[in-house]
C-alpha cells in the first residue's frame, strides 16, 4: 500500500499533546511510519517535502521530517500534469504547498493520502483524487486494520 504523509501530518508528534485528538494523532502517525521503516507500507515523497522542511524553523522538527523523508519508498518529480493538477486544486481553494503535496500524491498513485490539517482534509475530498483517498492519520490506521 502506497501512502503520502504530508508535513503536518509527519511532524504531528512535535505538536501540543496535551490535547486529546492531537496525541491520538501522534500515535497513529508513529504507527504508519513504524510500518513504513518496516517495508509494510510504501512511503511516497516528493519536492513539496523538500521545501516546507527547509522553510521550517525548528531544527528537532527539521531533523524528523528529513529522517521520515529518508524512509521514501519513491520519489515524485514535478510534472506539467501534477503542476495542472496543483492548479486545479487551488482554484478550488487549496493552498499552493498543499496543492502540490496533493497533486503529488495522486500523481504518483498513492492509495492514501493523508494529513492532520482539517480544512485540507475537507477540501481534497471535495476535489478528483482519482482513487488516492484523502485522510487523517486516524482513518489511516482504521483502514489498515
Amino acid at each position: 500500500m502506497r501512502v503520502y504523509l504530508d508535513i503536518c501530518a509527519i511532524q504531528r508528534p512535535f505538536d501540543d499533546q496535551t490535547q486529546l485528538r492531537i496525541r491520538a494523532e501522534s500515535e497513529a502517525v508513529l504507527d504508519i511510519l513504524a510500518l513504513c521503516a518496516a517495508d509494510i507500507l510504501s512511503l511516497i515523497t516528493s519536492g513539496a517535502h523538500i521545501i516546507e522542511n527547509a522553510k521550517c524553523p525548528f531544527p528537532d522538527r527539521r531533523t524528523h521530517v528529513a529522517d521520515v523523508l529518508a524512509l521514501s519508498a519513491s520519489h515524485i518529480r514535478a510534472g506539467s500534469d501534477m503542476l495542472y493538477r496543483a492548479q486545479q486544486y487551488e482554484v478550488a481553494g487549496i493552498k499552493r504547498l498543499d496543492a502540490i503535496h496533493l497533486a503529488s500524491a495522486v500523481e504518483a498513485e498513492a492509495d492514501f493520502f493523508c494529513t492532520t490539517d482539517d480544512l485540507l482534509l475537507k477540501r481534497g475530498r471535495a476535489v478528483n483524487t482519482n482513487s488516492t483517498v484523502v485522510v487523517s492519520p486516524l482513518e489511516l490506521v482504521v483502514h489498515l486494520s
